[in-house]
């Protein structure tokens, strides 16, 4: 039973294809519930449509459930936050109606957030009362999925700057297409990382970008792929076949050595050891294991994500909603949705 002083936050995240509530208290994960979407596997990708109409179908089970299994009332809710983007339109009126729906039924005040934020602050989510392996301030944290890869120096739980970001694709974004080019199901990302622990990751050379700063490119790499697969046809229509172990791990490489050179570089100039990862992309096993390599060459202090909070889901809004809170910043109901959102 939670006391009257106690915090407690309902989250809400609605981005992209996964519908998720969570319930924090003063900081501690209580539930965390996500609903995925099937539907997209016959279409190679996500149908912005079919998503939208999914989460309106998830919603409201998926709070409830959530509120279950957190074992409290409603009536004890402090605050109920959500991811106003980046995302899917479709899908962030889904999460933003429902939020508001829920405030004004309760009385209780919105909290609008930055999905990006959530991901960073997943780091902060504390499993118990005594969990206290958190990052210090400042640190640098590298943050890929399907639709961002950046380097952000964080200053505190609300203070954040993007010091280094893709000009093009993101690093996820690479994965699915280039595992799409190969005949691979969607998600292509995880099965990529699982066909690369198979094969050599030397075997096959791809083009790195040359970008100046801290910025990323990944849209050679694709092309330069394409190319290789092209003219490798030519010769052997089943080369693909025969080589795709070595293709992922060579690939697989090629995208974690692109994305570690510019977060060696951060650091260096930043003069900061302090490392975090988040994203969907921080699930990948060849990413986990080059950052624990260079941790160890470059005493760095290296924070890695549970793999549930890896993907999209309310914990992490959850707890930027708490920090929020804390902070006392809310959200009017005027607030619309962004499909894009800069992370400040």
């Amino acid at each position: 039973m939670n006391s009257t002083n106690d915090i407690v936050i309902l989250g809400i995240e609605s981005s992209f294809d996964d519908t998720s509530a969570a319930i924090i208290v003063n900081g501690e994960i209580r539930s965390n519930i996500i609903a995925g979407q099937k539907v997209h596997e016959n279409y190679g990708g996500v149908v912005p449509e079919l998503a939208s109409r999914a989460h309106q179908q998830n919603i409201v089970p998926v709070v409830d459930q959530a509120i279950k299994e957190a074992g409290i009332f409603l009536e004890s809710i402090s605050s109920i936050a959500y991811t106003r983007g980046p995302g899917l339109l479709g899908s962030l009126l889904v999460g933003t109606s429902f939020t508001k729906g829920f405030s004004l039924a309760l009385n209780i005040p919105m909290i609008e957030i930055n999905h990006l934020q959530g991901h960073v602050l997943a780091h902060f989510i504390k499993e118990n009362a005594t969990d206290n392996i958190q990052p210090t301030f400042p640190h640098l944290c590298l943050l890929v999925s399907g639709g961002n890869s950046q380097i952000i120096l964080v200053k505190s739980h609300l203070e954040m700057e993007v010091i280094g970001q893709t000009i093009d694709d993101a690093a996820g974004e690479a994965f699915d297409k280039c595992a799409k080019v190969m005949g691979l199901p969607y998600p292509g990302g995880p099965l990529i990382d699982k066909l690369a622990k198979e094969g050599n990751p030397n075997a096959i050379s791809f083009s790195k970008p040359r970008i100046e700063g801290l910025n990323y490119s990944f849209s050679g790499l694709k092309t330069s792929f394409l190319y290789h697969l092209r003219d490798e046809l030519k010769e052997n229509p089943n080369y693909i076949e025969e080589n795709k172990a070595n293709l992922c791990a060579s690939l697989q490489k090629t995208i974690i050595d692109i994305l570690l050179i510019k977060l060696i570089k951060a650091s260096k100039e930043k003069g900061i050891n302090e490392i975090t990862l988040a994203g969907g992309v921080s699930a990948n096993s060849g990413l986990r294991e080059e950052l624990k390599l260079k941790a160890e060459e470059l005493d760095w202090n290296l924070y890695l994500p549970d793999f549930k909070y890896t993907t999209d889901n309310a914990a992490m809004i959850a707890i930027a909603g708490y920090y929020k809170y804390l902070a006392s910043e809310f959200a009017s109901h005027k607030m619309v949705p962004f499909a894009r959102m800069e992370l400040k």
